[in-house]
């Protein structure tokens, strides 16, 4: 019972701790604006945390991005110009999904390919592994098993 409520209080504790990045003082009045703020704001990388996103971090450079992400939406931008905008100022990283084109086709053909060729790898040498037959013995190698049979039955 008391493992049970210890995990139950550490789920909690856990999900709560995404929520501490967003300051009361960012969120927006309107509600549909700030459900499009967390929205972008959750598909931006931190460009100090870089494995978070801004929507999580507690940055100062994520806190000035979230509220310049209220600012452009509350001045009627759309999510696409906030999002061009921002790349436009700190490059394809900030995005923590890229978006396909011809710049980033290494990017999203790289995981792939590296799947196939591992995949072509394992074949390759499975297949080795299997047709290789071992070698038959000379007669000289027969008779030294033989006479080492024959010691040690003795």
């Amino acid at each position: 019972m008391r493992k049970s409520l210890l995990a139950a209080l550490l789920i909690v504790a856990c999900g709560t701790i995404c929520a501490w990045a967003v300051q009361p003082g960012e969120v927006l009045s309107d509600p549909r604006l700030e459900a499009r703020a967390r929205a972008l704001s959750a598909q931006l990388r931190c460009m100090v945390c870089q494995n978070q996103s801004i929507d999580d971090s507690d940055a100062s450079l994520a806190h000035d991005i979230r509220v310049l992400i209220r600012e452009r939406l509350a001045a009627g931008q759309s999510d696409s110009e906030v999002k061009s905008f921002l790349v436009s100022r700190y490059g394809e990283f900030i995005l923590l999904e890229p978006r396909f084109e011809l710049s980033t086709l290494a990017l999203w053909g790289a995981p792939p390919l590296v799947l196939l060729l591992g995949a072509a790898f394992l074949v390759t040498a499975v297949r080795r592994r299997t047709n290789v037959s071992p070698e038959a013995l000379s007669a000289a190698e027969e008779a030294r098993v033989a006479a080492l049979l024959k010691e040690e039955r003795r």
